[in-house]
C-alpha cells in the first residue's frame, strides 16, 4: 500500500472511529478525518509512513488555524 493509500485508509478508520464517540465528541473525531486527508498528497512526498503523512497534514492545519485566531485576537505570532 502506498502512503497516500495509507493515509487515506487511516483517515477513513478515524471517520469510522468518531462514529463510536460521545455524541458531543462526534463533530471533533470527523473533523480530525477531515483534517487529515487535507495535505496527504504534499505528505506523502515527504514522508515514508502514512500515520506520519495523517498526523502531519492535522498539525498543520491546527496550527493554521491557531495562527488565525491570534491574529484576530491581536497577539503577534511567529512562523
Amino acid at each position: 500500500m502506498s502512503v497516500r493509500q495509507g493515509a487515506n485508509s487511516t483517515a477513513d478508520r478515524w471517520a469510522r472511529s468518531a462514529r463510536a464517540l460521545k455524541k458531543e465528541d462526534r463533530r471533533y473525531g470527523e473533523r480530525l478525518a477531515e483534517l487529515a486527508k487535507m495535505h496527504t498528497s504534499e505528505a506523502f512526498a515527504g514522508c515514508d509512513d502514512a500515520l506520519e503523512a495523517v498526523v502531519f497534514s492535522v498539525l498543520v492545519e491546527i496550527l493554521k488555524r491557531q495562527e488565525a485566531l491570534e491574529r484576530q485576537a491581536g497577539g503577534h505570532v511567529d512562523p
